[in-house]
């Protein structure tokens, strides 16, 4: 292990880390959103929420190159990016907000977030209109601030591209790029704010291969053809990630 994790996590809190990064990488490549969901309530058990933001931030690179390829021909890159610049501009908001506010206020936030998100998801929640490029706007906005402040770029982007009306490789592709993309923008921001220390620079190279292998294995299960079934086993690993990161385990 690197001297700079040295006082950060001891060897069991290492192959954890390890062990998350690829699960959060499998549902990743598998469903098509769900990372951050899984990593950060159970990164956060081990890890400070914005050591833990840094490092799945930086580990994120490397879905340029094992899911975005294969997105990025079918995703609607327009609405898409209307949706990214948005986010990029108020996620230093969030990051501020990281920076002051309790800890386990925060952790409490991720796991609250992760577990509305999935009850939304599991209710079927839809919306009849077109989104126009303000709604987009407005909730690349909001989850910029709600990423930058928790880690949890997906929730309130999936809820939007299911809602959309867009057939599911669509939408699957939509999520993939603006997962992939705003967090590794992200990056920059956190090291402005003084967030991007060299211990979280380590774990995130030691994640990269691991969560590189998860999302490779994850896109080869996916199978057009078994859309439901694919989504309740996302889900389930979610509300498991979501009950574990509640600061009553800690």
């Amino acid at each position: 292990m690197p001297d700079a994790l040295s006082g950060v996590l001891v060897l069991d809190g290492l192959v954890w880390i390890l062990g998350v990064t690829a699960l959060a990488g499998v549902i990743y490549g598998f469903a098509g959103f769900g990372s951050a969901l899984i990593f950060m309530p159970l990164a956060t058990i081990w890890l400070e929420p914005a050591f833990a933001i840094a490092a799945f931030s930086l580990s994120a690179v490397v879905s340029l190159f094992t899911v975005v390829p294969r997105a990025w021909g079918v995703a609607d890159k327009p609405a898409t990016f209307t949706m990214i610049g948005a986010a990029f501009l108020s996620a230093p908001l969030g990051i501020y907000l990281l920076r002051v506010l309790d800890v386990d206020l925060i952790r409490t936030a991720v796991a609250g977030t992760v577990l509305g998100t999935l009850a939304a998801l599991m209710a079927g929640w839809r919306y009849a209109t077109r989104p126009s490029f303000a709604a987009r706007a407005g909730v690349g906005a909001a989850t910029g601030i709600l990423g930058g402040l928790t880690g949890l770029m997906g929730p309130i982007v999936i809820l939007f591209n299911l809602g959309a009306g867009n057939r599911a490789d669509v939408m699957r592709a939509n999520t993939l790029l603006f997962l992939t993309i705003i967090t590794i923008l992200v990056l920059p921001q956190m090291a402005f704010q003084g967030m991007l220390s060299v211990s979280a620079l380590w774990l995130g190279v030691l994640m990269m291969p691991v969560y590189a292998i998860g999302t490779r294995c994850g896109q080869a299960l996916f199978d057009p053809a078994y859309d439901v079934l694919y989504r309740r086993v996302a889900y389930g690993i979610i509300a498991l990630a979501g009950v574990m990161g509640l600061p009553v385990w800690q």
